[in-house]
């Protein structure tokens, strides 16, 4: 959509300053005249509008640049009205609250990768549900879907989850935690390969960490990375073999941070190095890992 000029000069006759022509467009922005993705007026006729040279023009629209209204701004093209920012991407949320968006954006590329390492996919589950939905439903339909995760190998001494007294070889937490990691790799398996009833290329393939992930990290299309640290606790369990006293995280609790590409040179630099440290555990010290 183009927004075009008004009809009258904003106060008359009188010049304005660039900060007054500022509080204007902001006023216009904030009480929803112009919404996001709407294309200004050039800044000739924005100067025409307000009736001053385009250089008292050019330091409004750069201050509204700042304060992250406008994107875009060039002496080339009108600016168009920014995207209200993403409190869900912005502000670290759980893992259950933020991962599920970020997933959904993701699958809305024509080529979808997905790299994870963490402790289980408990949160992987339940955050592929809308885009599964929209791909079942024929509202989106990537051409291929690849997913590789890394899981801590069964063989290793985890250092969370434990029991808080050491039981030697039998210990039924590290059981209760291998049949969940198990379990949920099987039904992500599951839930990704009916993707190829739509005549989808869906890859997905595990492997085994000779360690204990201190933190949660997801790639999303090489542009994205989310981390959240495991906080470890210690807390209670009671199951059928009976009371399980252990020391161990709630990942889905775990608040999960954003580093986007398109966000600076910090972020950009955060996603290309967890990229290649994801790459460089895949092909060299991790193994290859079977769902029993």
């Amino acid at each position: 959509m183009v927004v075009t000029q008004e009809n009258v000069a904003v106060n008359g006759n009188r010049r304005l300053s660039p900060d007054q022509i500022a509080a204007v467009l902001r006023e216009r922005i904030h009480g929803g005249d112009l919404r996001a993705g709407d294309r200004l007026p050039t800044q000739a006729e924005l100067a025409d509008e307000f009736g001053v040279e385009r250089g008292a023009v050019r330091q409004a629209l750069r201050a509204l640049q700042d304060d992250g209204l406008l994107t875009n701004v060039s002496k080339g093209s009108p600016p168009r009205i920014a995207q209200p920012p993403d409190p869900g991407r912005d502000e670290p949320q759980p893992t259950m609250v933020a991962l599920a968006p970020r997933i959904t954006e993701a699958f809305s590329a024509r080529h979808v990768r997905v790299d994870a390492a963490c402790l289980t996919a408990e949160s992987l589950i339940p955050a592929l549900a809308e885009p599964l939905r929209l791909i079942h439903g024929g509202r989106i339909r990537p051409e291929r879907i690849d997913v590789r995760i890394l899981l801590p190998s069964r063989d290793i001494s985890l250092a969370f989850p434990v029991p808080v007294d050491s039981r030697g070889d039998d210990d039924p937490v590290h059981e209760r935690w291998l049949s969940m990691r198990n379990a949920q790799g099987h039904v992500l398996r599951h839930n990704l390969q009916t993707l190829r009833t739509h005549g989808i290329d869906v890859n997905i393939t595990f492997r085994a960490l000779p360690f204990t992930p201190p933190v949660k990290l997801y790639l999303l299309n090489g542009e994205e990375a989310l981390m959240a640290y495991y906080m470890v606790m210690r807390r209670e369990e009671h199951t059928d073999a009976g009371r399980l006293d252990m020391y161990d995280v709630l990942g889905t609790e775990s608040l999960l941070f954003s580093f986007g590409k398109s966000a600076g040179q910090r972020d950009a630099a955060f996603v290309e190095q967890s990229q290649k440290w994801f790459d460089a555990l895949w092909e060299t010290i991790t193994t290859d890992l079977t769902l029993s």
